[in-house]
């Protein structure tokens, strides 16, 4: 695990974990009392612990059925995860949080939110049937050294949408939007259209938005021309649920590691998984600015809530007439709040929603509210503009303290999509037959001098990217199989290690998966000691 997971007695100078542990502090010590006292928790989000900051960041998938979410996780770790299953009808219907771990396993819901070690204790609350259709996927992947994936039921469509989950999925949706570092919306080509659930699951998200990122998937299988109209309508249909002036970034590409339909677009492909791929890589290294940025926006809802609720204490009769003038209050609430508001000078968007307030004020009763505790709002103030920039100013060393260790995870042949083996011309499971023979070189022979080798008889990565990228393959594909096929790690490849190329293109191209390293079988003949890996 990295660094600044780990719980340790490391001193002041490992600053990304005591950051991690200062927020704890701060919290427990200025934010907490104040929750307790005015009864926060009933009103927003469960009191927070220490596994919701030990926690790792997290990429939530979010999409209609079909759109592709379980297959873009499959390609982003090249390899399938325990309990996996793709296929055109809606096969995921779990939330599925894909975890690192030494040994591959599956942990059962009701498991899962048992374990103070991981951040899901208060996903119970939703009870036993959504319990039943969440689990953990536990592989060993240097991805997941960094980040959690989310997989998620896919949304519904047409009559299938007004059958029962059993359980509030919409709320889990919510729940899980206000705790991820990111939220990664999928499309199909094909199928643009929002369905009533759908919609309900984006405005779920909402308060979010900066963790929302859009990709329309499968964009292979229209032409050039289609895909104009389909982007265009897109953007149409998403300027009417998010509801914000601003244009959202949508990635196109078709997220998946076989050949593109329509080879057309497949610069733009590349450039936006690129593009793409980087934000995602760079989602570990933002978890602990994202985490203080909570903090503060709960800090400062801490404070205004407890003006909110010492405000009504002080509003309710001694004896007489409490259950008339709580109504009347709760009716009154607007007024109330630009009252607290002029009284104090706190910003207006620092106010909770009036309607959803006011449906939980309805479940109180308000002579058991506290008085207002000005000590605790001192403290809190002061914890606000001393301790938080404090930690804030140990973030850019932090963040340097992760992405060094992130990197040198992912910088294993085993490290997924995000791998980044720069000598490559491409930097933007089961036993077969074809593992178990020689490498037919003779068969490629023609073709590799056609291509023109140097005075070293070898051709360099310029010459061979274009027959490889003839394949159609993605070039996360080509990447990996260049990173197995040059032996010797020169950049160039003599006939041999062409030969072993075009092989693992074929196998892929076969639908079969690539091998994590070369067969020793197809290196017989070659001069062993000249080629170590």
């Amino acid at each position: 695990m990295l660094r600044w997971m780990k719980k340790s007695n490391q001193n002041d100078s490992d600053a990304y974990t005591s950051t991690i542990d200062g927020m704890k502090k701060v919290y427990k010590k200025f934010v907490r009392p104040l929750e307790e006292l005015y009864r926060y928790q009933e009103f927003y989000s469960p009191l927070l612990t220490d596994s919701d900051f030990d926690a790792p960041p997290t990429v939530m998938l979010l999409g209609q059925y079909s759109t592709g979410k379980t297959t873009f996780i499959k390609y982003l770790l090249e390899t399938d995860y325990p309990g996996l299953r793709i296929g055109p009808e809606p096969t995921t219907d779990k939330f599925v949080a894909i975890m690192h771990g030494e040994q591959d396993q599956i942990i059962p819901g009701n498991a899962l939110v048992v374990d103070h070690k991981r951040s899901y204790k208060v996903l119970s609350r939703f009870g036993n049937n959504f319990l039943q259709r969440f689990e953990g996927a536990v592989i060993n992947n240097p991805l997941l050294s960094g980040m959690t994936l989310l997989d998620t039921p896919g949304v519904l469509s047409g009559t299938k949408q007004t059958i029962s989950r059993g359980y509030d999925f919409t709320g889990v949706v919510q729940w899980f939007a206000e705790r991820v570092d990111m939220i990664i919306l999928l499309f199909d080509a094909h199928k643009l259209d929002i369905s009533d659930e759908f919609q309900r699951v984006i405005e779920a998200c909402k308060g979010n938005d900066t963790k929302i990122r859009i990709v329309l998937n499968k964009a292979d299988k229209v032409t050039n021309q289609q895909l104009m109209r389909v982007y265009g309508a897109l953007m149409w249909s998403l300027g009417k649920v998010l509801g914000t002036p601003e244009v959202a970034r949508v990635y196109i590409g078709s997220f998946w590691d076989q050949p593109y339909t329509n080879d057309e677009n497949r610069k733009l492909f590349e450039m936006e998984e690129e593009d793409l791929f980087k934000d995602i890589q760079s989602v570990p290294r933002g978890a602990i600015i994202r985490k203080l940025n909570d903090l503060i926006k709960r800090s400062r809802l801490a404070k205004t809530h407890a003006y909110i609720i010492a405000h009504l204490k002080n509003e309710m009769p001694a004896v007489f007439g409490k259950e008339a003038k709580q109504k009347q209050l709760i009716n009154n609430l607007p007024a109330i709040f630009e009252q607290i508001q002029r009284a104090t000078g706190l910003p207006a968007g620092d106010f909770p929603n009036v309607q959803e307030f006011s449906e939980s004020l309805k479940k109180c009763d308000f002579s058991k509210f506290k008085p207002m505790n000005q000590g605790l709002v001192d403290a809190l103030d002061k914890m606000i503009s001393t301790e938080l920039p404090r930690l804030m100013a140990q973030v850019p060393q932090d963040q340097e303290v992760f992405h060094e260790d992130y990197m040198k995870n992912l910088n294993k042949r085993e490290g997924g999509a995000l791998y980044d083996q720069d000598t490559t011309p491409f930097g933007v499971g089961t036993t077969l037959d074809i593992l178990n023979a020689p490498v037919p070189v003779n068969d490629y022979q023609y073709e590799f001098e056609q291509l023109g080798p140097g005075a070293d008889g070898k051709i360099n990565g310029t010459q061979a990217k274009g027959p490889m990228q003839d394949s159609k393959l993605p070039n996360s594909t080509l990447k990996r199989i260049w990173a197995l096929g040059d032996i010797d790690k020169d950049g160039k490849l003599d006939i041999r290690e062409f030969a072993i190329v075009k092989h693992l293109v074929k196998l892929k191209l076969d639908g079969h998966e690539l091998p994590v390293e070369v067969p020793k079988i197809w290196l017989e003949g070659l001069e062993i000691d000249d080629y170590r890996r």
